[in-house]
């Protein structure tokens, strides 16, 4: 990549309704363009502009079902970039939120959430840490899964499948706790199956989860998480 790229590629994400629309798709999750505009509050044709320069850029990835048409991010490196610019970016005291549904909403946002394909907020951020208290994951050279952390995963009965080039754990800077939760391979893995199994839903509109009372149990005896530290 050279510097006129990696320009072109910042001009992309240098307006606030790409933003947002990125930002939004950041639940890992295709949207629809009508839908990214009133998530943005901006007009259909304006919205089709932005997505077309962000499809033509490599952000966003178009597929057609019909007359829909959907958009999601173009891939976990995509949305790595995006949820680190917005922790570089997130000021270090945010403005107060303006009403009772936003407060709860951020709330529930900073205590779990998906970012992309993996947790986020205090609860990825405390099962990344419980992992490397108990020596399934490493995080002094980097992010690494030690052979523990390996047969840790198949005996939760989640085996992880290499696809690509994707990296089997990473370190994700999130946004709301300023420190690194579990992304890459291992971190989809394990997302996927909270969700599957019922461990965790999704609630509201935005990207929050909250965990069940099944997943408090099965977090608890998988990697002594106390059950208090997720509500």
């Amino acid at each position: 990549m050279g510097a006129s790229d990696l320009a072109e590629l910042a001009a992309l994400f240098a307006d606030e309704t790409r933003a947002c629309f990125v930002l939004a798709l950041l639940d890992g999750r295709a949207w629809t363009a009508g839908e990214l505009a009133r998530h943005a509050g901006v007009a259909p044709s304006t919205a089709s502009e932005h997505l077309g320069r962000l499809v033509g850029g490599g952000v966003l990835a178009e597929e057609r079902q019909g007359r829909h048409r959907y958009v999601r991010l173009a891939g976990p490196g995509i949305a790595h970039l995006v949820e680190d610019l917005a922790a570089r970016s997130a000021p270090a005291a945010p403005p107060p939120p303006r009403s009772l549904s936003a407060v709860n909403a951020g709330r529930a946002m900073a205590r779990g959430r998906t970012c992309y394909d993996h947790l986020a907020g205090r609860l990825g951020i405390t099962i990344t840490e419980a992992m490397t208290g108990r020596g399934l994951l490493r995080q002094d050279t980097g992010f690494a899964l030690t052979d523990r952390g390996v047969a840790w995963f198949e005996e939760l009965g989640v085996p992880l499948v290499r696809r690509g080039r994707r990296p089997l754990a990473r370190g994700c800077l999130d946004w709301t706790e300023r420190r690194p939760h579990l992304a890459g391979l291992a971190g989809a893995a394990l997302c996927a199956h909270a969700l599957d199994t019922g461990w965790c839903v999704r609630i509201g509109s935005e990207r929050a989860v909250r965990v069940t009372g099944e997943g408090e149990a099965a977090l608890h005896a998988a990697l002594g998480i106390a059950p208090e530290s997720l509500r």
